[in-house]
């Protein structure tokens, strides 16, 4: 337990050919797969050729999260002092102003 098996994308594209020539239960057994896990290689080599047997995960960026997380930041700042600031217009349309004189 704890091994993971990796699969290059020229390994994925060489077990759906032989399973398309030797069968699919004979080839998921021989390379020791889930029968979900090959359809879900078939179904993406299918929708996007070769290009879909790569893996898909996105790596991001720890400069680029920064400055999102900062980003976000600055826009909460700036959306409280915006509230504040219409709180503090109506404010002083309801505030009477002292005594006119004329």
């Amino acid at each position: 337990m704890g091994n993971k098996r990796k699969f290059t994308p020229e390994d994925r594209l060489a077990i759906l050919e032989e399973g398309k020539r030797e069968g699919h239960t004979v080839t998921q057994r021989k390379y020791n797969i889930a029968p979900s896990l090959y359809d879900r290689w078939r179904k993406k080599y299918l929708a996007n050729g070769v290009a879909g047997l790569h893996n898909q995960h996105k790596r991001v960026d720890p400069q680029a999260r920064q400055l999102e997380e900062e980003n976000e930041r600055l826009k909460k700042i700036v959306a409280k002092q915006a509230l504040q600031i219409e709180v503090q217009g109506e404010l002083l349309k309801k505030t009477p102003i002292g005594p006119r004189i004329k």
